[in-house]
């Protein structure tokens, strides 16, 4: 008879070689990949993009890429409040500040493989040289430059494999070559992220198309990993730069997955400028709602993508936080339920465990009453008046842990203040790609 230790050891060599296949393999397409796969991305008139194979650390795919940005046009952007940021990161929040005093084009270098945090003077150095060489080729200033890095922590960047590639780059600008692009910024991702949308102002039709890269150590405190869109609407930057960073607040700094914030996120929008209208200057405008209304449309289903995406994931779960003393208590209430680890392994053992809901609201320092609080999973009520209800099977709640995408609904019962936290399962893939994320 086979005893218990044999049998571990031999589940243990197993997995050891599953990990070893999938190292092999490569990152498994995630189960929650959009359907309708990588979109069209409408040309944005003033914007070009390109995409090379530096070898920065991945060998045979791409892993830099550049987008050209028109003359006049608008930038906005908003970054990780890491105390720990990156060299490039600080770089962006620089040229940023001094937007008003700029001319002429600007340009974004994204290099992925390696993020160029926790450098020291050498992640200056590979800033200003990858700066310097853009510049010189685009025939612009270094300072108008945005650049980007992400990867492994604490290790050297080996710029010079950008450098050599920078007129290569500059030689394949395409303006249909935002898909590429999106391809070159990957890292765990296991599928590109992007989402369009047209929005109607005045007489006028205005494009709007993002990419985004994102998949683990995603806790954003600004935006996700990293983000980009670019639109053809001619707005002035202090009303872009106003809409961006609202609509941040309830898309890429509503997901969760790991409960890690990066060193290294970033989001940069461009607006060109093209589109034939009468420009936005004032965030009175009627037009900035239905500007704002479609640009929340791309950036909430790139932060969605990044959840779908999250490494390991199987499942996509909305949790939905009403009732709350305030809008701060609700928030604090749906992130201590997307963050823990009990809840998110429940979900990936498909296991109703509505207890593990009660203790992560019970923990997050809002405020609470036992006897107020709801509970649902979908439509299902599970606990309320501080018991389970007597509704309540376990099967119901078993038959939504077994779907893809699950909703959890708290109602504290005590005010008006409500959020919402996009996250994802915890699973032990989670554990193996982040296990040998180094090797």
């Amino acid at each position: 008879m086979t005893d218990k230790g044999e049998i571990s050891a031999r589940i243990a060599a197993l997995q050891a070689e599953i990990a070893t296949l999938e190292k092999q393999l490569g990152p498994q397409v995630s189960p929650l990949v959009p359907k309708a796969g990588f979109p069209a991305l409408p040309v944005i008139d003033g914007v070009r993009y390109a995409a090379v194979a530096a070898g920065v650390k991945y060998k045979g795919r791409l892993d830099v890429m550049l987008a050209e940005v028109c003359e006049g046009a608008s930038m906005a952007g908003v970054f990780t409040t890491s105390k720990t940021r990156s060299a490039p990161v600080l770089a962006c929040e620089d040229s940023l500040s001094k937007i008003a005093n700029t001319k002429g084009k600007y340009a974004i270098l994204v290099n992925s493989g390696n993020s160029n945090a926790f450098t020291g003077n050498a992640g200056w150095e590979a800033v200003n040289a990858t700066r310097a060489a853009v510049g010189a080729a685009l025939g612009i200033d270094a300072g108008n430059v945005f650049p980007a890095s992400t990867g492994v922590i604490g290790q050297p960047l080996p710029y010079d494999r950008i450098t050599a590639k920078i007129d290569e780059l500059v030689s394949l600008l395409d303006a249909a070559g935002g898909e590429g692009a999106a391809r070159a910024i990957m890292t765990t991702d296991t599928f590109p992220k992007g989402a369009t949308a047209t929005v109607q102002l005045g007489n006028s039709t205005v494009k709007i198309a993002g990419f985004a890269k994102g998949s683990g150590m995603i806790a954003p405190d600004m935006a996700t990993m990293l983000v980009y869109i670019f639109t053809d609407a001619a707005i002035d930057q202090p009303v872009l730069q106003a809409v961006l960073s609202r609509l941040n607040t309830r898309t890429f700094n509503a997901i969760t997955v790991d409960s890690d914030t990066s060193t290294s996120d970033c989001l940069v929008m461009a607006a060109t400028g093209r589109a034939k209208m009468d420009r936005i200057t004032d965030l009175a405008d009627p037009r900035v709602s239905a500007f704002e209304a479609a640009l929340g449309d791309v950036m909430r289903d790139l932060a969605h993508q990044v959840v779908r995406d999250g490494e390991g994931a199987t499942k996509f779960v909305e949790i939905n936080v009403t009732g709350a003393e305030s809008a701060a208590d609700a928030d604090k209430v749906a992130r201590a339920i997307a963050d823990s680890p009990l809840v998110k392994t429940a979900i990936a053992g498909e296991d109703p465990n509505w207890g593990r809901i009660v203790m992560a609201i019970g923990k997050s320092g809002a405020a609470a009453e036992r006897d107020l609080i709801t509970i649902r999973f979908g439509d299902i009520l599970v606990a309320e008046k501080g018991w389970v209800a007597p509704s309540y099977t376990e099967a119901d709640g078993a038959a939504v842990m077994k779907q893809d995408e699950i909703t959890i609904n708290v109602n504290l019962g005590l005010g008006a203040g409500d959020a919402t936290i996009w996250t994802c399962d915890l699973t032990h893939r989670y554990i193996t790609i982040n296990a040998d994320y180094r090797s």
